[in-house]
């Protein structure tokens, strides 16, 4: 008991690779929704390689940058600033 070694344990996981160029990309996380909690999700990133197909251009623009809420999160309406009522 207790001498039988070191258990084996998870094996680490290969590095994520662009299905196009075969060269290495980044993990992304993203998140989706279970029993109404959202979780991550770790998945391949995009490819960043200029020479593959499937790069992706980075922009200046983070998402959702525009969209932004009116109302408030119990649906009232937000006064402006400066204003004194």
């Amino acid at each position: 008991m207790g001498s039988e070694g070191p258990r084996p344990g998870p094996a680490p996981q290969d590095a994520p690779v662009c299905g196009a160029c075969g060269g290495p990309v980044g993990t992304a996380i993203r998140r989706r929704k279970v029993l109404g909690v959202f979780v991550p999700v770790w998945g391949p990133g995009p490819c960043r390689n200029a020479e593959c197909a499937a790069c992706v251009v980075e922009t200046d623009e983070k998402p959702g940058a525009g969209a932004r809420r009116s109302r408030s999160r119990h649906g009232r309406r937000h006064a402006p600033p400066g204003d004194g009522s």
